[in-house]
C-alpha cells in the first residue's frame, strides 16, 4: 500500500472525539450516493446514510455479523448531496456538494472531501476541493460530485459544470490535488456514473438529453479520452456501472421511452431489463452463485419496494425476473459481498433504520429475513 504525505498529514489531524459523536436522536433521512455498503480490510461491513445535519454510519461488530454498532453521527453543515467511493486500499472517500447561503446573491458552492481509513475509525476533517467556476452565478450551478478511485489509490472526482460539461479534479502522484480539468461534453445532467476497472483505469458515463457521453483512460492514472457518443436517452440520476469483462463495463440506467431498466455495453444494443424504477440508480454486484459468474441487481420501484434479480454476467439477454424483497427503502438499495463472501443487501427503511438481508446456504440466491439494526 502506498503512503502519501497528503493522506498521512490528514490522518494525523483526526480528532476521534471531535469527529465521532455517539448517535443521540439521529435517524437516516435517505441514502448517500455510490455503493454505500462497503467491506473493510478486516472483513467487517459498514453502511452509510444521510441526515439533514450530516453523515450516519453503522459498523458490523465482527466479520459476517449479525451484530452492528451505531449509528455514529458525523456532523457536516450545508451538504446538499453526499457520495462515497472505496479504493483497493479499502479507504472510504466521502465527496459532498456544500452550499453556504449568503444574505445577498447566490449561495457559495464548493465540493468537500473526507476520508475514513479503517473500519469503525474516525473520519478526517472535511477539506474543500473548491469549485471550477470563479463567477458566483456559475459556481452556484455546479453539479453533484461522483468519485472513483484508481488502482494506485488516487481519487478522481467528476462533476457537471454550469455549462453542461464534465469537470474532473483528482489527486496527483504526491497526494496533492491537481487543478480542475474540463473534459468537455454538452447538456450533461447530474447522475454521472464512474467505474474503476481491475487494471486501475477509470471509465465515465454522463447522460445528456438525447445521448450518453463516455470517457475512459488508456492507462491507469492517465489522461481521459472521450469515446463516441451513445444515441440513447437516460433518466437523470439512474445510471450505474459494473466491471463485467476484461477492461469492459456494463452500464445500467432507466430508459424514459421503454419505461424500465436497460443494460448496455459500448458497441452493442441496449438490453431491456424490465422493472419499474423510481429514479434511483440500480445497485449491481458481480458474484459467484452455484459456480456461475452472475450479476445481482436491486432497485427501488415506484412504490418504494425493493426488487431483486439475477442473471449471468453479460448475459442479460437471456432474461431475468424481478422478485420483491418484502422491504421498502428511502433511497437506492446497496449490494456487496460480506466477510464470508455472501451477498448482502441493505436498505434504509421508511423509519430511517438500516435493514440487512444476506444470502443463505440454499442454491441460487435466497435471502435471510430482514434484520433491523
Amino acid at each position: 500500500m502506498r503512503t502519501r504525505s497528503g493522506r498521512g498529514a490528514a490522518r494525523g489531524r483526526v480528532d476521534a472525539e471531535a469527529h465521532r459523536v455517539a448517535e443521540v436522536g439521529h435517524t437516516a433521512k435517505g441514502t448517500v450516493g455510490g455503493r454505500w455498503l462497503l467491506l473493510g480490510k478486516d472483513g467487517r461491513l459498514t453502511a452509510y446514510a444521510r441526515t439533514g445535519e450530516g453523515l450516519l454510519r453503522w459498523t458490523e461488530s465482527r466479520r459476517g455479523g449479525p451484530e452492528w454498532t451505531g449509528p455514529d453521527f458525523f456532523p457536516v453543515a450545508g451538504l446538499t448531496h453526499l457520495t462515497v467511493a472505496q479504493g483497493a486500499d479499502t479507504y472510504v472517500h466521502f465527496l459532498g456538494r456544500r452550499e453556504v447561503r449568503r444574505a445577498d446573491g447566490p449561495p457559495v458552492v464548493d465540493i468537500v472531501h473526507a476520508i475514513q481509513y479503517q473500519t469503525g475509525r474516525a473520519v478526517t476533517e472535511w477539506r474543500s476541493l473548491g469549485n471550477a467556476h470563479k463567477d458566483r452565478e456559475k459556481a452556484a450551478r455546479f453539479g453533484v460530485p461522483v468519485a472513483a478511485v484508481s488502482g494506485s489509490g488516487r481519487v478522481h472526482v467528476f462533476t457537471r459544470n454550469a455549462g453542461g460539461g464534465v469537470m474532473l479534479r483528482r489527486e496527483g502522484s504526491t497526494g496533492k490535488w491537481e487543478p480542475w480539468q474540463d473534459l468537455k461534453g454538452s447538456g450533461v445532467r447530474d447522475g454521472i456514473a464512474a467505474v474503476a476497472h481491475p487494471s486501475g483505469c477509470i471509465e465515465v458515463l454522463a447522460a445528456g438529453e438525447t445521448t450518453a457521453m463516455r470517457w475512459r483512460q488508456g492507462e491507469a492514472d492517465g489522461d481521459f479520452r472521450q469515446q463516441p457518443n451513445i444515441p440513447v436517452r437516460v433518466v437523470p440520476g439512474t445510471a450505474s456501472a459494473l466491471p463485467s469483462g476484461p477492461e469492459r463495463a456494463t452500464f445500467y440506467w432507466a430508459d424514459p421511452d421503454v419505461g424500465g431498466l436497460v443494460a448496455h455495453r459500448p458497441g452493442q444494443w441496449a438490453i431491456p431489463l424490465g422493472g419499474v424504477p423510481d429514479g434511483e440508480p440500480v445497485a449491481v454486484l458481480r458474484a459467484g452463485l452455484d459456480g456461475y459468474d452472475c450479476t445481482v441487481l436491486a432497485h427501488r420501484d415506484v412504490d418504494g419496494q425493493v426488487m431483486l434479480a439475477v442473471c449471468g454476467t453479460e448475459n442479460e439477454q437471456a432474461g431475468l425476473w424481478w422478485a420483491p424483497t418484502g422491504e421498502r427503502s428511502l433511497g437506492a438499495p446497496a449490494l456487496t459481498l460480506d466477510g464470508h463472501g455472501r451477498v448482502a443487501l441493505a436498505v434504509i427503511d421508511p423509519a430511517g433504520m438500516l435493514c440487512v438481508a444476506r444470502q443463505t446456504d440454499e442454491p441460487g440466491l435466497s435471502l435471510t429475513p430482514w434484520a433491523r439494526v
